[in-house]
């Protein structure tokens, strides 16, 4: 071979090496791109319904939320609600709430065995102001009684009756929760069971039954501008994503617009008509989102904390046994007044009740329950959200 063929052929060999090793760069490099890519790429998100601007999201009053008003930052609701009052001129509403305040003061310096006592006017007094400003007509006997089965000193043996007339009757009407027939009676285990902001302290008293409540984040209204129609939608924290928790839900359906790989984004069912001009939405509109949020809000429950804590109750049949179908304000203040009548005539069974299987659900219930009670009639009260300083809203 002659000397310029040699030449020849190894310039040939080189190409061929420098085109496959081009070949492998540019493959990996496009490689790197699409997976690049696939980070960047923002998942499918439906659009959120606004009002003025503002996203709309599931809120904490169940009637006449104010949807588009932002979130109160304090540490108190007291002073926001008194101003409130008297920016209203409601004196009457203002005094029941400054008599709420002065048993909600007082029963913090006050031993475990008194607490539900004052705890309980607190509760009262709260709920006259609530009543009273939205014009709800009230008995001013209390709604609610109580009594002790014989036999040992258990929560089951202990009885809350409502009354359809009284105080908590009346709220029940506010809440459209009416109590139509004389001594509906639930015992104090179940209805510690449906507080979802002692349910940790329930299910460690009683490890056995199932838990109630399931964590959901971020409950917010969207839409779809094609059909005109909206509803909720919500996502399953991930360590409950699964098909067990989903067959938990009563009223909502996995939602094929995402592709739900390690979470569920659920979506209620029932939707309502959503139809905006030129991104203002209707009065028509407006309206049947406020009926829907009451609706959908009925199913939901949250725990007054620095953190949006928001839990469906669950309605399938293995948590039938023990499910009262009634909000957290109602069960707070008929527990509460059981707990309170045996503070005043029986505090030997109270003090019995509090060193026995069931006391650190007991104590947690008496403590925790004055904000989470008072947080939620503030809401009801104005309509607004709240909480604490010193947090990202």
């Amino acid at each position: 071979m002659s000397l310029d063929a040699k030449k020849l052929k190894r310039l040939a060999d080189n190409f061929k090496k420098h085109t496959v090793a081009y070949k492998v760069a540019m493959s990996n490099h496009k490689g790197r791109i699409r997976i690049l890519e696939q980070k960047n790429t923002k998942p499918k998100v439906r659009p959120n319904i606004t009002i003025k601007n503002k996203d709309i999201y599931l809120r904490r009053p169940k009637i006449n939320a104010s949807l588009s008003s932002k979130t109160v930052l304090t540490d108190s609701t007291w002073e926001y609600v008194e101003i409130f009052l008297k920016s209203h001129n409601k004196t009457d509403a203002l005094f029941f709430w400054k008599q709420a305040r002065n048993f909600y003061t007082a029963t913090k310096n006050l031993s475990i065995i008194s607490k539900p006592l004052t705890a309980y006017y607190c509760f009262l007094n709260a709920t006259k102001a609530l009543l009273t400003l939205k014009g709800i007509n009230y008995d001013t006997k209390h709604g609610v009684s109580g009594l002790r089965l014989n036999g040992q000193f258990v929560l089951q043996n202990e009885i809350v009756k409502l009354h359809p007339a009284g105080v908590v009757a009346a709220l029940g009407v506010y809440l459209k929760e009416q109590v139509t027939t004389a001594g509906i009676s639930y015992n104090l285990k179940d209805i510690l069971y449906n507080l979802p902001y002692v349910h940790r302290a329930y299910t460690l008293t009683y490890p056995t039954q199932a838990e109630l409540f399931i964590p959901v984040l971020t409950p917010r209204f969207v839409f779809d501008k094609s059909r005109k129609k909206g509803w909720l939608e919500i996502k399953i924290e991930p360590e409950h994503a699964n098909q067990k928790t989903f067959n938990k839900l009563v009223g909502y359906g996995i939602d094929p617009f995402y592709k739900n790989d390690d979470y569920f984004i659920l979506r209620r069912k029932k939707t309502f008509d959503w139809e905006t001009q030129r991104g203002v939405p209707t009065i028509d509109s407006l309206k049947k989102l406020d009926n829907y949020h009451s609706n959908v809000r009925k199913g939901f429950r949250y725990i007054y904390s620095p953190n949006d804590l928001w839990y469906i109750k669950r309605a399938d049949k293995r948590a039938q046994r023990g499910i009262i179908d009634r909000s957290c304000l109602i069960l707070t203040i008929a527990a509460m007044h059981r707990l309170s009548e045996l503070s005043r005539y029986e505090p030997q069974t109270l003090d019995k009740h509090l060193n026995k299987e069931a006391s650190w659900l007991l104590t947690e219930f008496i403590t925790k329950s004055m904000y989470q009670f008072i947080d939620q009639i503030s809401s009801e009260i104005t309509g607004d959200d709240f909480r604490l300083t010193g947090f990202r809203d």
